[in-house]
């Protein structure tokens, strides 16, 4: 045992460069893999407890279209035993919203009479102000993501436009509102004072809206109340209903995608740690050959020598896992606290670290580390004392490598390159396991950061690819706030006298309902007068629908009702049924793909005088006027309309999502880049020292310090070239399409990207910049030596 410690601390003293290396990789390696772990579980376990702390809806039914009797809908659910019902909620719709004098684009407000009683379920939570039973007169509540996103304070005036009247209210609470408060929402419910409510909204035109909310004891047998209330109705419910998988989907989506970008990242890290661990074993046997078969002749044991070398790791292992795992707390804990600040009541997130897991995460990779310790150095065991001795490795490695020198000096002597060329290929050929790390370490480095400018780039350009995230491709969208001050006709008068505009299209949005065997499907469904096609929708198999008996749905409709194109589907569209061609599937990460887009025609079957009136989306012959048409027809029809660009709308959902992506991008690209510089700086160092004699020769016949240099990085920019290459196609292809599980369950059944490719090109160039910056900083020595000592060693 003596001579095991004694071994292991000569080995620790006498490589400090490597065994730092070792820890620095597994400690990255444990802060990426905890961290990712601490981000996933923790995502779910947030919001479950916001959600079981504010007694959460599983289900939220709107009403109010004279379709269903909204009291006769509550009388029902309030009777049922193992559900948990809200008295019905007035409230009445508006766009209308204005803070620090600029006017909040693509925001649809629920303006709610909130209950003087606190609602047995479907709770607000307080994440700032008081908190009381309902806001004081003059006041409003707000939603987290309402604050956050327009960066609204306690104490703020909101100026609210009815179209007929503007009004001014004061935020004394900012609220975890759950339904409506996720990220990436467009909606918004504010709660205001009775007293406030009758004043400003009675007098509003426009019928008052209800809503209700639902807690099962058991949510998975809510299908079968469904049956019983569909009975009672004699019917489908053919009104608006949110689901709980909706409710929580997109408070999940973002640490869904951070999660598994740090564990793949942190599984690469891993792999690297683990070569790295037997490359250094096989330099160290190889190099220590001799002494090893001395020691074998001297009664050591294979196992114990293999034992130094475990023991080794082993410490260096556990100096590394406890340090990553106090940091990936840290580290968590900022991404969290980013990502779900929305479910934030008071000033922290609850982050909680099980203790059994972070034991278990140590555990394995404790365990990885000292098992392949392990593998590697049972080559010791091949040991044999005498050719130790003889060769100072064994016969047929001996044997192995003066061919590979004889082929190595034949390549060298025949080659027409330039003589550093040379040099730098031959150290490739010579090192076959360091080629090989180069290349893979580059590839990794270079695919992580290609990506991530990708998925940003993606996000921030995302008007050029609207359509395939499921949004029209028009110039302009004009929002109706106020029909009753509105006027069609003279609106679209304006619109045709203007020669700046090409063409405009009416788009209405309605509660479809698909009967299907479990529970029916309660669906968004575009109404267009005009085309899809024009506004520039899009679909990925088929057309978009054109005449009164046809319909596209959405990738998740699709699959729900195991329908294609060319299938008969069955809808309920303002109480009446309908039996439509499918023409088309799309996908959209709007309402998860849960949607389908008819044309007008199929509403004036039933509703001759029927006229589209909600949304106006115009496509401009030049766009760079979009701005002076926006400003010109909120000039003119102020009262009734809000007009914006389709870009305001589009940064107005995603800026979201580079905020928070930013981050932890950031950190491992970093990260990667100063491994990957560090790894190659010690394989180069390894290198370079196994050939001291042979540069100390060149030195000696005229060669310079830097030729030689030079010489050595350019067979490391040649390998980091390759590795850039494929880290290349990786992070364009292969990262994007590993997400496919993740995004399809969001409605997208491919990432649409958008690719800049000088930007792509330059940032895959870093990881090779970085493997050239640690391979010249390792030659370093080589200027420090004089010939004659390199030819003695």
């Amino acid at each position: 045992m003596y001579a095991i410690v004694s071994l292991c601390s000569s080995y620790l003293r006498k490589r400090k460069l490597q065994n730092g290396l070792m820890v620095v990789l597994i400690f990255l390696s444990t802060l990426l893999l905890a961290t990712s772990v601490t981000i996933l579980t923790n995502t779910n376990n947030i919001f479950e407890k916001a959600h079981f702390d504010s007694n959460g809806a599983h289900q939220i039914l709107t009403m109010g279209d004279d379709v269903h009797n909204p009291f006769a809908v509550n009388d029902w659910w309030q009777e049922q035993q193992g559900v948990t019902s809200s008295d019905l909620i007035p409230y009445k719709n508006l766009s209308g919203i204005t803070f620090d004098g600029k006017e909040m684009p693509n925001l649809y407000l629920f303006m709610m009479d909130t209950p003087k009683m606190p609602s047995m379920i479907d709770q607000l939570l307080f994440s700032e102000g008081e908190k009381q039973t309902s806001p004081p007169k003059g006041t409003i509540w707000i939603p987290t993501s309402l604050a956050s996103s327009a960066h609204i304070s306690l104490g703020d005036a909101i100026e609210f436009n009815t179209g007929e009247i503007t009004f001014s209210l004061m935020v004394s609470g900012v609220v975890v509102d759950m339904p409506y408060g996720g990220p990436f929402t467009t909606n918004a419910r504010i709660w205001m004072n009775n007293t406030d409510y009758q004043l400003h909204l009675t007098s509003m035109s426009g019928t008052e809206q209800y809503m209700m909310a639902l807690r099962f004891d058991n949510y998975e047998q809510s299908s079968s109340y469904w049956r019983d209330f569909e009975n009672y109705l004699q019917g489908p419910y053919l009104e608006s209903k949110m689901e709980y998988e909706e409710i929580a989907s997109f408070y999940l989506i973002i640490n869904k995608i951070i999660g598994f970008i740090m564990i793949a990242f942190g599984i690469a890290m891993l792999l690297v740690s683990l070569f790295i661990i037997g490359f250094s074993i096989s330099d160290a046997i190889l190099a220590n050959y001799r002494t090893i078969g001395v020691m074998k002749s001297l009664g050591l044991s294979s196992l114990q020598i293999s034992a130094t070398y475990v023991l080794q790791f082993g410490l260096l292992s556990a100096f590394s896992i406890i340090p990553g795992l106090i940091v990936s707390k840290f580290l968590s804990r900022i991404i969290l606290e980013s990502s779900l600040s929305y479910l934030k009541a008071g000033n922290h997130l609850a982050i909680h670290q099980e203790t059994r897991l972070t034991v278990l995460i140590a555990l394995i990779l404790f365990g990885i580390v000292v098992l392949t310790a392990f593998f590697y150095s049972n080559k010791a065991r091949k040991v044999e004392p005498v050719q130790a001795i003889k060769y100072g490795m064994s016969e047929s490695a001996n044997s192995k490598i003066n061919r590979r020198r004889s082929s190595s000096s034949r390549l060298f002597r025949l080659s027409n390159l330039p003589i550093q060329l040379q040099i730098g290929l031959k150290s490739i050929t010579k090192n076959l396991k360091s080629s090989i790390l180069i290349i893979a370490l580059t590839s990794i480095t270079s695919s992580i950061l290609v990506f991530s400018v990708v998925i940003l780039n993606s996000f921030i350009s995302i008007k050029e690819t609207s359509p395939s995230w499921g949004y029209d491709a028009s110039h302009v969208v004009v929002t109706v706030f106020n029909k009753e001050t509105f006027s069609k006709k003279r609106f679209e008068d304006f619109l045709l006298e203007d020669e700046r505009i090409k063409d405009y299209a009416w788009l209405d949005q309605f509660t479809g309902v698909l009967p299907n065997n479990n529970s029916p499907l309660n669906i968004s469904v575009n109404v267009i007068e005009g085309s899809f096609d024009a506004v520039g929708y899009e679909t990925m198999f088929g057309r978009n629908p054109v005449s009164k008996n046809e319909i596209a749905i959405g990738i998740n409709v699709a699959r729900s009702l195991n329908k294609n194109i060319g299938d008969i589907v069955e809808v309920y569209i303002e109480g009446k049924q309908h039996f439509l061609i499918i023409t088309g599937i799309y996908q959209s990460i709007a309402n998860m793909s849960n949607s389908a887009r008819i044309s007008s025609d199929v509403i004036k079957v039933y509703n001759t005088t029927y006229s589209a009136s909600e949304i106006s989306m115009m496509n401009l012959l030049d766009e760079t006027s979009a701005p002076q048409i926006v400003e010109d027809l909120n000039a003119h029809f102020n009262s009734s309309i809000s007009a914006v660009t389709q870009q305001v709308l589009l940064d107005a959902v995603f800026k979201e999502v580079v905020a928070v992506l930013v981050i932890p991008l950031s950190i491992v690209g970093f990260l990667f880049i100063i491994v990957t510089c560090i790894i190659i700086f010690s394989v180069s160092r390894i290198n370079v020292r196994k050939e001291s004699s042979t540069y100390g020769i060149y030195k000696s016949i005229g060669m310079t310090s830097p030729n030689i240099r030079w010489s050595i990085t350019s067979g490391i920019l040649i390998l980091s070239i390759f590795g850039a290459i494929g880290g290349f196609i990786t992070g364009i292809k292969l990262i994007p399409l590993a997400l496919h599980s993740i995004i399809l369950e969001y409605g997208l059944l491919e990432l649409p990207l958008v690719i800049n490719w000088p930007m792509s090109i330059g940032i895959s160039l870093v990881s090779v910049m970085a493997a050239c910056f640690g391979g010249w900083v390792s030659t370093k020595v080589i200027a420090k030596t004089s010939p004659r000592i390199l030819i003695v060693e």
